[in-house]
């Protein structure tokens, strides 16, 4: 992996929800892999880590002696203090064998309770620090799956940018041979402000048709389009095309050839063409 790659990976917030236990046992078997891989990601794991901890002790809040109270009483030391109590005030009769002697106990009981109090107080500002350091990370996932979805958006123009910019080119170069004939089909009564190109080769007779310079209406999932020949007054088919919307890989797309026409129409038609145009549907037509 490449540094850039890496710092990236590091920078990514991926890191942080594992420290939190937030990843799926897959992605966090792939920290686990990085991590032993490289250095850098342990590094970064330590630290992580230890940032976390340093900033749950720098907010700890002792807590009050009412809390105290109330989480002993939970946890049964008020019972145990009775008790000690009850057998402080026992008179110790010397003549028996065993003496219960409870010197200290108190002391014990107390630095227990201190310490007990404090771990609580630790752990409830641990988890409320946990807490909004997950929602910051939150915060970040979202963010960078913005940024990832912008990124697509970008890359989608640019392709479309580079698709328009390709189909131009091509034009630019049959407008500048004398061996393609350009014509130019313009909108019928179905949809008067339609348009489209069709390039002829007057040399090998080979037709072409320009999704850039294309403006059709969209057709719907039953129908497409059909490119006509007319040759001495009668349609000759040159085959069917996407919508005017076409995904195609190609700015230019190649129709059949043919040999002779006065003139180039498209109807539409439903899916896979049709032996003979429908005139109803006749949407750009243009004289060679």
């Amino acid at each position: 992996m490449s540094v850039e790659n890496l710092k990236a990976y590091i920078e990514s917030g991926v890191l942080e929800l594992y420290v939190l236990g937030d990843l799926s046992s897959e992605e966090t078997l792939q920290v686990e892999e990085m991590a032993a891989r490289y250095p850098e990601v342990r590094a970064e794991i330590d630290a992580i880590e230890q940032a976390m901890e340093q900033y749950a002790m720098q907010n700890a809040v002792e807590p009050s002696a009412d809390v105290e109270t109330r989480l002993f009483e939970k946890l049964g030391f008020s019972d145990l203090e009775e008790q000690e109590e009850v057998v402080s005030n026992q008179p110790v009769y010397t003549e028996e064998p065993k003496i219960i002697r409870l010197d200290g106990s108190d002391g014990k009981v107390r630095t227990l309770r201190y310490a007990l109090v404090a771990c609580v107080a630790l752990l409830v500002m641990s988890v409320a620090a946990l807490f909004i350091t997950y929602n910051k990370l939150n915060d970040a996932h979202s963010q960078i799956a913005s940024l990832n979805l912008d990124k697509q958006k970008f890359a989608g123009v640019v392709s479309k940018l580079e698709y328009d910019n390709k189909g131009l080119n091509n034009m630019a170069e049959m407008a500048d041979s004398k061996e393609w004939a350009t014509i130019r089909m313009q909108g019928q009564a179905i949809s008067p402000k339609s348009k489209m190109n069709v390039y002829w080769n007057k040399k090998d007779k080979s037709v072409l048709i320009n999704y850039v310079a294309m403006d059709l209406p969209k057709a719907d999932a039953e129908h497409e389009y059909q490119l006509w020949a007319l040759v001495n007054g009668k349609p000759v088919s040159l085959g069917v095309f996407g919508k005017a919307d076409s995904t195609s890989n190609e700015a230019l797309l190649k129709m059949q050839t043919i040999q002779e026409a006065q003139a180039f129409a498209v109807t539409l038609e439903p899916m896979g063409g049709s032996v003979n145009p429908t005139m109803e549907k006749l949407t750009v037509m243009g004289g060679v």
